[in-house]
């Protein structure tokens, strides 16, 4: 296991006050809640009373798409990291398919996760931020609750993100953007087809990443230890075609910036065959990996490029 530096340049949060990340209560919240509750409802009653293969089909194939398209590459690899650039139109599409998983709006997606990484690489912070909690009491936690913070860190997201009209838009309307797909889905095939293909669809997403998450900081896995960070990622290697590669997540807290999550052979990365492919065809351009990051994270460019040599391209 390689230990690594920590450090992350140009962070969307600057600060030296270790209770920021660390002093606050976790409260019940109705919205967030009634959401997730609304939508296990509608999924239970799909499966009672929907019990039909092309309705799972439909369920299967769009939670493919969206947590490929929309969360690992809109949501995640673009909106966050910027670690590819695309036309306007095709980030904007992946972002919108992104909203289409149902945790949050962008701008409030991208606060989450901003604070959430910034608080896992100081030496403590809330168990609420490091998922360290128990596997009851997370689920609780993350599912039904927000961390409301005494003195919470300021955020600085920059103008392309936070003054994007298209953004704001979605931020203000995210539950309502599942209306669309439902409107398309009951055309298409009825109440079964909006129970499985967005009910369903949602339940997975949520609950899915919320799973991911515990496990991704508390079993799994390690290549490399970030010194001083009061979580190490780890890489859950059955779950990697499932979450799109999301789930080598030792490999994100190394290098937080690069396209690329399964880094070494055998670590299958749908997330990056898909960049590829849209590469391929002029879509995608300027994949950042770990020998390109402009040593974004203080780790030592060369020292990987031998590691990197062994990876299809």
């Amino acid at each position: 296991m390689r230990r690594i530096r920590n450090v992350i340049r140009n962070h969307r949060i600057a600060s030296e006050d270790l209770a920021e990340v660390c002093a606050g209560q976790v409260r019940y919240s109705p919205v967030k809640s009634l959401w997730l509750v609304a939508m296990w409802g509608g999924a239970a009653f799909g499966a009672i009373a929907y019990p039909q293969l092309p309705a799972m089909a439909l369920f299967v194939a769009a939670t493919v798409f969206v947590l490929l398209f929309g969360h690992s590459l809109g949501s995640h690899r673009k909106l966050i990291h910027n670690s590819f650039a695309c036309p306007k139109w095709l980030e904007y599409l992946l972002v919108w398919t992104g909203v289409q998983v149902g945790l949050a709006g962008p701008i409030g997606l991208l606060r989450q996760h901003e604070l959430r990484d910034y608080a896992q690489r100081q030496r403590d912070c809330h168990p609420y931020l490091r998922h360290g909690a128990g596997f009851g009491r997370d689920a609780w936690w993350q599912l039904h609750c927000d961390l409301v913070l005494d003195n919470p860190p300021a955020i600085h997201i920059e103008p392309r993100i936070a003054g994007d009209v298209f953004y704001r838009f979605l931020e203000r309307t995210w539950m309502l953007q599942q209306l669309p797909l439902a409107v398309l889905f009951y055309v298409w095939g009825g109440w079964a087809f909006v129970c499985w293909g967005v009910c369903a669809r949602v339940v997975a997403g949520v609950t899915g990443h919320w799973l991911i998450g515990y496990f991704a900081h508390n079993h799994g896995d390690m290549s490399y230890e970030v010194d001083g960070a009061a979580v190490q990622g780890r890489n859950i290697r059955w779950t990697s075609l499932l979450t799109m590669g999301e789930s080598w997540h030792n490999n994100h807290h190394a290098f937080p910036h690069s396209a690329r999550l399964g880094l070494a052979e055998g670590e299958w990365d749908p997330g990056w065959w898909a960049l590829r492919a849209l590469e391929h065809f002029g879509l995608v351009r300027d994949l950042q990996l770990p020998d390109r990051l402009e040593n974004k994270n203080g780790l030592d460019r060369c020292r990987f490029r031998p590691l990197l040599m062994n990876l299809w391209w």
